[in-house]
């Protein structure tokens, strides 16, 4: 909402409970400790401070990439509810900055927005760009403005060498065999899971029957 500021507002849906403002909550997936100590209240363009809420209400929690789409909250940080699904993209596009010496400000611009769910991020285990997955060509247009407009960074996007993406599933040792063998096309999504890239679907049939143990999957659960 500011734009010389990065910070993030989430919206939180209370399911159970009152919440009431300075509350010490864990965040499931993560493990870690958040105290609520500006929770917001939006009414249209009007907002104001939330001293306490209940079940039903929506409140607004400032931070700095803490928490994240499908991110549960509670007191004893047990309470969890079905992850949210990540589906493979159907283009794949490398993103580089204009400017050189904005390689690392890219970095963190992309990963800010691939946390809010704006395009999907693979880092190529061998390699420095990045690879960019969407569903459609609008979403690349959409990251390129807000690139430009909250970042100040002008980006260019070229075709990716491949055409699938897909997460890897099964037994670990599995999973690291394969990896081993394929360390040209793996890559690490924003969570660190591993993913395949391949340049065709029918490369993705035919590692899947040399390999029938570890499983190549069009989703993912974000936990």
């Amino acid at each position: 909402m500011d734009p010389n500021h990065r910070d993030r507002v989430a919206f939180l849906r209370l399911t159970s409970g009152r919440f009431t403002r300075g509350m010490k909550l864990k965040v499931q997936n993560t493990g870690r400790h958040l105290s609520v100590n500006s929770p917001t209240m939006f009414f249209a363009s009007d907002r104001e401070l939330a001293e306490e809420a209940f079940a039903g209400d929506v409140i607004g929690i400032p931070n700095h990439g803490v928490l994240r789409v499908g991110d549960s909250l509670s007191e004893t940080g047990t309470l969890r509810f079905a992850g949210l699904p990540n589906f493979a993209p159907e283009i794949l596009q490398r993103v580089r900055v204009k400017d050189p010496l904005k390689a690392k400000h890219l970095k963190k611009a992309l990963e800010g927005l691939a946390e809010e769910g704006v395009t999907q991020l693979f880092r190529p285990n061998i390699g420095a760009d990045f690879i960019v997955g969407a569903v459609g060509q609008l979403q690349f247009e959409v990251m390129a403005d807000r690139l430009a407009n909250e970042y100040q960074l002008e980006v260019s996007f070229e075709p990716a060498p491949y055409a699938e993406a897909r997460w890897l599933g099964g037994e670990k040792v599995d999973v690291e065999d394969f990896a081993g063998k394929h360390r040209g096309a793996m890559a690490s999504d924003i969570d660190e899971q591993p993913v395949f890239l391949a340049k065709s679907s029918w490369e993705i049939g035919y590692v899947a029957e040399r390999y029938p143990k570890v499983r190549f999957e069009r989703s993912k659960e974000r936990a």
